[in-house]
């Protein structure tokens, strides 16, 4: 391929980068002008960089209509962090780098039944509250202690573990992707160093980008999907950002030698050492599969234990009862997932790979909750704890154009190094306690790593998705109190 990457714009906030060299087919990004011209910049001072990862996904055998970037798109291991790529069963690969090693990483909000007045009169409290009862940090444990053979009932049962040690109820399975368990996981895939790993990890937070926060509506821009996910302006939100803690870090490990080998074996390109895999329907490819399935059932059991926690320091603070904090959605953003899309006319069944990237499906979709499905499941969007975060909807141009995908955040604009050293945790805390928000966290450097202005503008990466006509803009949320690792 050549050094020098041409882009060129074939639709509102649509950018195509055309099939060269070992490109099967075109690589597409969502966004606006100025977002474009950092990429293209960066593609030429940088050896690592989202255009070119997201060129190289383009290569690979069986990807169907294209390489797709989100408007939040930055570099990752092998694949771009806000890429979507699916592939057909038969001819397509799973690849390692289209999950990466947060498997399931995803939002989970909940509307609570408080006014603002009652969480701004009692904030420092249950600031204190939700970050002594949450668990969180680099190697943080919870209180729920497991043993290997209970592992395997996570890894299989998923949410619907955790509802049964007492965690919530039934009714928050309804609200979660999946409703909380995907079907073909197989334990046995996953290592015994993987399970124990998260014996002591399912419920807590982790650390990095994790993030637990207490929310408001400030704008409503949908007024009927508001209404059917039922917020409005002034609700109040509580938002779980986490996934599979270290064992979904622990079969990212144990898989990319098993795949490199694979991509040996099958004849495979290998353009970074994360971008390997195997085909769908290789041995190694299904068991790849049947432990990265594991992997989001873990990390659906971990976000219901931590909604379980808020709903305990709540009741500490407010004495609310279990129903004053309703699931309104939980998504996931590094997954692989087999659905039925349409591909030039035909309804196929696809292996979709979203990393850093959520499931969007619009209207009418079987997928979607019935409360739903007249306006299509919430897509929950993070964005950074200085600034706002969205819940926007899928489209049915977005159906058929990204395969019902949706940004998941920002998107990283520093490293986390240039970020510790741009700002000072402390004083960011001090600055965000000015304007009213309350952050708590277990590492000061931590907390400048996710310094607001290590990130994209959230407004204008949204903004990207909605002026494309992809996905659509619900309601804007704003941060009261954030707690980190």
């Amino acid at each position: 391929m050549s050094e020098e990457i041409n882009l060129r714009k074939i639709g509102d906030f649509l950018w195509e980068i055309e099939p060269e060299g070992d490109m099967r087919v075109p690589a597409r990004i969502y966004s606006d002008r100025d977002a474009i011209d950092f990429l293209l910049n960066e593609s030429r001072t940088r050896q690592w960089d989202a255009l070119r990862q997201i060129r190289n996904v383009a290569s690979l055998p069986g990807l169907q209509i294209a390489a797709l970037g989100m408007a939040d798109i930055h570099p990752g291991y092998g694949f771009p962090i806000g890429g979507v790529g699916a592939f057909d069963q038969d001819e397509g690969i799973v690849t390692l780098a289209g999950v990466g090693f947060d498997i399931n990483c995803g939002v989970r909000s909940m509307a609570v039944d408080l006014s603002m007045d009652e969480i701004e009169s009692n904030k420092e409290k249950l600031a204190e509250q939700l970050f002594r009862t949450v668990p969180a940090g680099l190697g943080s444990t919870g209180k729920l202690k497991l043993s290997v053979e209970e592992i395997d009932r996570v890894l299989t049962e998923g949410a619907r573990f955790a509802v049964r040690r007492g965690y919530g109820t039934d009714q928050d399975l309804e609200y979660i992707e999946e409703k909380g368990k995907m079907n073909g996981a197989d334990p046995s895939a996953v290592s015994e160093q993987a399970k124990r790993r998260q014996l002591k990890q399912v419920g807590t937070l982790g650390s990095g980008n994790h993030y637990l926060e207490v929310q408001y509506v400030d704008r409503v821009y949908f007024s009927e999907a508001a209404e059917s996910y039922g917020l409005e302006e002034g609700s109040v939100v509580v938002s779980i950002h986490t996934g599979s803690r270290a064992l979904g870090h622990q079969i990212g490990t144990d898989y990319q030698s098993i795949l490199r080998r694979a991509s040996r074996k099958y004849g495979l390109p290998i353009y970074e050492k994360e971008l390997v895999g195997a085909p769908i329907k290789s041995p190694e490819g299904k068991r790849y599969i049947s432990a990265v399935i594991a992997g989001i059932n873990c990390a659906f059991a971990n976000r219901q234990v931590i909604a379980g926690l808020v709903r305990k320091a709540f009741n500490g603070v407010f004495a609310t009862s279990e129903n004053d904090i309703r699931t309104v959605y939980e998504v996931g953003h590094n997954n692989i997932k087999f659905e039925k899309h349409t591909v030039e006319g035909i309804e196929k069944e696809l292996l979709v790979h979203r990393k850093g990237a959520t499931r969007a499906f619009g209207p009418g979709r079987d997928e979607v909750p019935a409360r739903y499905r007249a306006v299509g499941h919430p897509v929950l969007v993070g964005g950074t704890m200085g600034t706002s975060s969205y819940i926007l909807a899928g489209t049915e141009k977005g159906m058929g154009e990204t395969f019902g995908s949706a940004v998941h955040g920002a998107g990283r604009l520093k490293s986390r190094k240039q970020a510790r050293k741009d700002v000072w945790g402390e004083d960011l805390i001090n600055e965000l306690k000015e304007e009213g928000i309350l952050v708590r966290v277990h590492s000061k450097a931590g907390a400048a790593e996710e310094a607001p202005g290590a990130y994209k503008d959230v407004d204008r990466v949204v903004r990207a998705m909605e002026g494309a006509g992809v996905n659509r803009l619900v309601v804007r949320l704003k941060p009261v109190i954030c707690i980190k690792g």
